[in-house]
């Protein structure tokens, strides 16, 4: 039995499990793909960010806090929850964002609406000077009489992976409904947190079922690092999550042309799911994630188990700067 840490209840939970008849039979090549609703874990505040948030705010409350700082790109799903969260519990958001304009559409429209203060940084001045900017935000905070906490890229540290070890465990109550015993759990990886929490998680409470990690940016090393020091930090705080026998498995080929970018296959793939399921991906996360889940399949990388579960981590607000690329793919879809 897990001994969680301090929570706030935010998400609509749990999350359903469905299986995809027409996406096994359409790419499945004889496995069964299942996929886990995360997406539908709220309305504005969905997504896997909101299991992070629920432990990041818990903890926050606990010390007294009022003031979530917080970074990404414009079109940061993590930012915009983070934003929600604060409209919600009446605390102050300030985000710093990745790039030079920052338009009214999608997610940073819905900051703008939840009255975050919104920064947007150059890309190169972002990369090389990110923690000195969260730090002056702080400061300038403090300054002013609020209490600030700064939390990382798409809340994945030590503390937000307790969002997916929550979600492992919800997982594996999920599975034995389906009458399901062993599968591979596929998830986009792009800030390492959900990766991490999953990967624990299911070590913890079901080894059996190995965690594959979608890379949407960097490369398989990058993300070996990152989740492991998160499990690291995770289990450094709170020892009842020892646990050696882990390993951290990220398929780094469908990365390309870059993070926030993607090809005209993924279009096609995300138009194809929504007119065969319903279920609407996007172009920076899920999406290119199913696409490298369903391109794994054809090349027989899954032969060892029969089912598949596809965590849908959100980001549908993301889908509408790519509205072009989309409506064509629509129209041809794969």
């Amino acid at each position: 039995m897990l001994h969680y840490p301090e929570r706030l209840p935010l998400a609509r939970l749990p999350t359903p499990l469905e299986f995809l008849p027409r996406a096994s039979a359409q790419w499945g090549c004889g496995k069964r793909i299942w996929i886990k609703r995360d997406d539908l874990s709220g309305s504005t505040l969905t997504g896997n960010k909101v299991r992070k948030l629920e432990f990041i705010t818990g903890f926050a409350r606990a010390q007294g806090l009022d003031t979530l700082i917080t970074c990404g790109g414009l079109q940061s799903n993590h930012a915009r929850a983070t934003a929600n969260v604060c409209a919600k519990l009446g605390w102050h958001c300030d985000l710093v964002l990745r790039g030079s304009d920052p338009k009214s559409e999608g997610n940073t429209l819905l900051d703008q609406l939840f009255g975050a203060d919104v920064t947007a940084i150059e890309p190169r001045r972002y990369t090389e000077d990110l923690n000195d900017i969260l730090e002056q935000r702080a400061e300038y905070h403090r300054r002013v009489g609020r209490k600030p906490l700064i939390i990382p890229t798409g809340g994945s540290n030590g503390l937000g992976i307790w969002g997916y070890i929550a979600g492992a465990e919800e997982l594996v109550a999920d599975m034995a409904s389906a009458d399901i015993n062993t599968a591979t759990i596929v998830t986009a990886t792009g800030s390492g947190g959900t990766q991490a929490g999953l990967t624990l998680g299911m070590a913890l409470l079901r080894p059996q079922c190995a965690v594959l990690g979608v890379a949407v940016c960097d490369d398989a090393q990058y993300f070996h690092t990152k989740v492991a020091s998160d499990i690291a930090e995770a289990q450094e705080i709170w020892p009842s999550l020892a646990c050696d026998d882990f390993q951290i498995n990220t398929n780094d080929a469908y990365v390309s042309p870059g993070y926030g970018r993607a090809t005209t296959a993924v279009y096609q793939r995300i138009a194809a799911l929504a007119k065969l399921e319903g279920i609407v991906l996007d172009p920076v996360y899920t999406g290119k994630a199913f696409h490298g889940l369903c391109e794994e399949l054809a090349h027989g990388t899954f032969s060892d188990v029969k089912d598949i579960i596809f965590v849908h981590t959100g980001g549908i607000y993301g889908i509408f700067p790519h509205g072009q690329q989309l409506g064509a793919a629509a129209k041809h879809p794969e």
